[in-house]
């Protein structure tokens, strides 16, 4: 018999598409909600962990979540690089994956509680180190599989495709779905059935977007295959280059073990200033970094490109100062909440129904089956059955979220699904308004955009000071006050973050665009650690029967909500002032 004819190329590339995307989209779609589940989902519990099973203090607390988030946002400037030269993507995120769920589990392992005994806690040493550990490789984790899946995913994608930006904004609702539902279900568990079982959902999930992952490889074409395999495996003094990277990577998890434990213990002395070792690895960090910055512009940069390049670090400052703002919800926020405020938003979880579980659980380990059962049957020609499973799984998850948020009593923990929430539903607006005013030239630029996004970072504050002022009279504030704080604040994200990691790419000189990248998370990772220690104003001794002076805490929150409020809305002033001068430097850059 005659040999079949092949595939047109068109066809050959419809019949690897799937609602109009490369069907590689949503294995990588999956496999970073679960990472992010994961991810949120610890991040939700951690600081409520640590002052109420531990026992640690406020101020130790936020030392602690400071410089986890700051090396969180660090490393994957090294797994990034790996992967770029040696690794290749699914190498990398298959690793950072592994590390991941060995360091969510590792979570789980909860020791003895702390006890107070004689106004001192004594705390199971054995189970805090195992924590540490667990950290480390949660670290180590992201810093693998983040910066790499996005790579992927822009790989799927022809330079010139016009479906590139719709498939990364799929690609990011990913994100902000896991964290969605890891408040929901990891935190709901936490805190009501005890702290393993919801650091232990988050890393059940992550072997979910792992076993994801792994499965759909067929549907990402080599892209994530390793630039030189040959390379990968040369030998280097016994070893292959592959199996030093491995070594490498559990030695780094051991320096990270011993990091954390130094930058959120350790406190440097500089004349009559005291900071954690935290702040001054990231105050040295950044003096090199700005050394290394002015040199360059100075010898090999023109000077368009050097004003270019004078622009995206302004602009990157304007991201230090947006996120260390943000990050109090993941600090003050979460405390101030779980001490001064109510937590019931509708008045209905409170009655003769009481949900044993979140239906979001059931819905998340029903969602990997349906899409993969949808993907099977898009191979098989039956898109219609395709196209009904993710119908049910999206149906299924709206439910749950319905259901959660109105009927299951929240948790302080919990409610930090309001910022994904709060995104969820900005996005589309903010996707469709931003066209919409450029195309009637009345886009603002992006100076401007990013100095309206830390105005409404710093407004965002406002409502919480009025919280702040009702709980000083021994009364707990409204749940919607964090509501509309979360609101706030997501509007300024709206505005600032994406508008942030676009200019990067867009100014950046090209050869150095990897370098100014790495600045940018850096930024982050500083922020967490400002953020820490900006929090720490409103840090409180609570007596060891546990009892807490209502008027005096709220002092103490509203004095840092106040002072947020106005770092905020007065350095979106000065960006506002900067904005022409920076719309000069950027040379016609949008």
């Amino acid at each position: 018999m005659p040999a079949s004819p092949a595939l047109p190329a068109s066809a050959a590339s419809r019949a690897d598409e799937f609602l109009g995307h490369p069907k590689g989209l949503y294995v990588c779609f999956f496999t970073e909600m679960w990472e992010r589940f994961s991810f949120y989902g610890m991040k939700a519990l951690l600081l409520l962990y640590l002052l109420k099973y531990h026992l640690f203090g406020d101020d130790a607390g936020y030392d602690l979540i400071g410089a986890y988030g700051g090396l969180v946002y660090a490393v994957p400037v090294i797994g990034g690089l790996l992967a770029d030269r040696y690794l290749g993507m699914r190498k990398a995120v298959v690793l950072g994956g592994v590390l991941l769920v060995l360091g969510h589990l590792g979570m789980a392992y909860e020791g003895h509680a702390a006890k107070m005994v004689n106004g001192v806690a004594v705390r199971d040493e054995t189970a805090l180190q195992v924590f540490y550990l667990s950290l480390a490789l949660i670290i180590a984790g992201v810093g693998f599989l983040k910066p790499n899946i996005s790579t992927i995913v822009g790989r799927l994608y022809a330079e010139n495709d016009p479906r590139r930006d719709s498939g990364f904004t799929l690609f990011y609702a990913g994100i902000n779905v896991g964290a969605l539902f890891s408040a929901l279900i990891c935190a709901f568990l936490g805190e009501t059935y005890g702290w393993k079982y919801g650091f232990g959902a988050a890393g059940i999930g992550m072997v979910a977007g792992l076993l994801m992952f792994l499965w759909g490889q067929r549907y990402l074409h080599g892209h994530a295959e390793p630039a030189d395999p040959a390379r990968l495996r040369e030998t280097v003094r016994g070893l292959s280059r592959e199996a030093w990277i491995y070594l490498g990577s559990a030695a780094g998890v051991l320096a990270l073990w011993g990091t954390i434990q130094l930058a959120s213990q350790v406190t440097l002395r500089l004349g009559s200033l005291d900071f954690t070792a935290a702040l001054g690895i990231m105050l040295a960090t950044l003096a090199v970094f700005l050394i290394w910055f002015f040199g360059f512009i100075a010898r090999h940069c023109g000077q368009v490109e050097r004003q270019q390049m004078l622009a995206l670090v302004v602009l990157i400052f304007a991201v230090l100062i947006f996120f260390t703002l943000y990050e109090q919800t993941y600090g003050s926020w979460v405390t101030f909440n779980d001490r001064l405020m109510t937590k019931d938003m509708f008045g209905l979880a409170v009655g003769q129904y009481a949900p044993t579980l979140p239906w979001s659980l059931f819905s998340m380990a029903a969602s990997p089956p349906l899409m993969v059962a949808a993907l099977v049957a898009s191979d098989r020609g039956r898109d219609g059955l395709a196209k009904i499973l993710v119908a049910v799984l999206v149906f299924g998850l709206a439910l749950a979220t319905a259901h959660d948020v109105v009927l299951v009593p929240q948790t302080a923990g919990s409610l930090t699904y309001l910022g994904a929430f709060f995104i969820v539903v900005l996005a589309p607006l903010f996707s469709w308004l931003w066209p919409w005013l450029a195309r009637r030239g009345r886009s603002p630029g992006k100076p401007v955009t990013m100095a309206l996004g830390l105005v409404f970072a710093g407004l965002s504050f406002l409502p919480l000071v009025a919280a702040a002022d009702i709980a000083a009279g021994g009364v707990m504030a409204s749940v919607w006050y964090l509501v509309a704080a979360y609101f706030i604040l997501e509007v300024g994200e709206m505005c600032l973050s994406p508008i942030g990691l676009s200019a990067v790419t867009q100014l950046s000189v090209a050869r150095v665009v990897g370098l100014m990248m790495g600045a940018f998370w850096l930024a982050t990772a500083f922020s967490e650690v400002l953020a820490a220690q900006l929090a720490k104003i409103a840090s409180v001794e609570i007596p060891e029967g546990g009892a807490i002076d209502m008027a005096a805490a709220a002092a103490k929150y509203g004095e840092l909500f106040s002072m947020l409020m106005w770092l905020g809305v007065g350095s979106g002033a000065v960006f506002l002032l900067l904005a022409p001068l920076l719309r000069r430097w950027m040379h016609g850059v949008k």
